[in-house]
């Protein structure tokens, strides 16, 4: 997305338990009933059915036994043990190793679980805990109260598995799941990719993170009430910095101080996540991405976040530029190719310069895609760029080539001066 964006869709705005096996040897029977069980720093925690005794009853405190401090267990050939954790109503599982948050386990396994700040502070990512066994990483984390923590409940940002467990949540299943927010962000890096490109990193304050799908987008806040609209280029997972890729419309009123007085450090505000381009994760189809200039952006965060969740359907890209300088990272989908068999990379040029020696595919970009795949009707469209583009290989994609209309998504970048 960049600067004021038309896009394709709209702008987004049950307790059930998770039954959780233990990775590892397992007993033969499990129990008929479990009650959650917490063991807080500093302090002893005695679970409600049998106070003091063996595993269903005293649990030593972290600072008591440095052993179970993060939960570094072994098993019986002394390895570190992880914990199976199951997700209803969604059926997904995940293993959460014991020197990690249950939010970031199931994060770095591709189970969205609704989060905030990753550090106590929000209370977004509060459960309860049905059964099995925690260690709060935080003694008093601020948004638990005491209220909670008796009724069972805790945060999955501070929460490190001690056993297999059972929980109640939710997961994130849509962009509409995920809350929109208003927040500074600090300028950390400006890096010039292109001679009217430049990729702005944005830190966020330490006590927040933006939840957000891949290929959604954020809107800058500018001084006047205006809005600029970019979406981010980063996969969800890699959130240490928000990645913009911002070209230069000449007089635009964002992108002028962007190229001009914009430095390190500034304070800018976004708002955001927005944008219902994302991935449809439930489609086992091949994917067609077409990505017209900085379109790019938002076809890498989708494809990063593919690669992250082991995602094994086919996929091939088309990058469509000018000249060869507008394709500004251009060895980054080589690479993807060269490292993932089930991706292709396909960059064309529609007005290659003298100086490219350019001895690639020319012409119109989803004229490329249509030489190449005269029958798309097995196929999802993912596509990003100009209104002219999107609105040309939509037309053409379900007409020409048999694309189900309900398989083609897009997100069109417009400008404004």
């Amino acid at each position: 997305m960049q600067d004021v964006i038309g896009e394709a869709g709209k702008t987004p705005q049950g307790d059930r338990s998770i039954e959780v096996t233990q990775h590892g040897n397992r007993p033969a029977a499990a129990p008929n009933f479990c009650i959650g069980r917490i063991a807080n720093q500093g302090e002893d925690a005695v679970a409600a059915d049998q106070p003091g005794k063996g595993a269903a009853g005293h649990i030593p405190a972290a600072d008591d036994q440095d052993f179970l401090h993060r939960g570094i267990l072994a098993d019986n050939e002394g390895k570190q043990m992880s914990y199976r954790i199951t997700v209803t109503p969604s059926g997904k599982s995940f293993d959460a190793d014991p020197d990690e948050t249950v939010l970031s386990a199931a994060l770095r396994q591709g189970l969205v679980l609704p989060y905030g700040c990753r550090d106590g502070a929000c209370g977004s990512c509060k459960g309860k805990v049905v059964c099995g066994e925690i260690e709060d990483g935080k003694a008093k984390p601020p948004a638990l109260s005491d209220a909670d923590r008796a009724a069972g409940f805790t945060l999955f940002c501070c929460a490190f598995a001690q056993s297999d467990l059972t929980l109640e949540c939710k997961t994130v299943r849509a962009a509409n799941d995920i809350p929109v927010k208003t927040l500074p962000t600090r300028i950390e890096k400006l890096e010039r990719l292109a001679p009217d490109v430049i990729e702005l990193h944005l830190r966020l304050p330490a006590s927040e993170r933006l939840q957000f799908l891949a290929g959604q987008y954020v809107d800058i806040l500018l001084k006047d009430g205006k809005r600029r609209s970019f979406s981010m280029a980063n996969a969800p997972h890699d959130d240490a910095f928000l990645q913009l890729h911002i070209r230069h419309v000449p007089g635009g009123l964002f992108t002028d101080q962007v190229f001009s007085t914009l430095k390190v450090r500034d304070i800018l505000r976004i708002n955001g996540p927005h944008g219902s381009f994302t991935l449809r994760e439930e489609s086992e189809k091949p994917m067609v991405l077409v990505a017209g200039g900085t379109g790019f952006a938002p076809i890498k965060s989708l494809v990063e976040h593919a690669f992250h969740e082991a995602c094994q359907r086919p996929m091939v890209l088309y990058w469509g530029a000018k000249a060869k300088t507008d394709l500004y990272q251009d060895d980054l989908p080589l690479r993807w190719a060269a490292k993932h068999p089930q991706f292709r990379y396909v960059p064309v040029l529609s007005e290659a310069r003298p100086e490219d020696g350019w001895n690639g595919r020319s012409g119109l970009v989803h004229a490329a895609v249509m030489a190449d795949f005269p029958d798309l009707s097995g196929y999802e469209v993912y596509a990003c760029g100009a209104p002219a583009m999107i609105e040309a290989a939509r037309r053409d994609f379900t007409v020409g080539c048999c694309l189900p209309e309900d398989a083609f998504f897009s997100d069109a970048f417009t400008f404004s001066t």
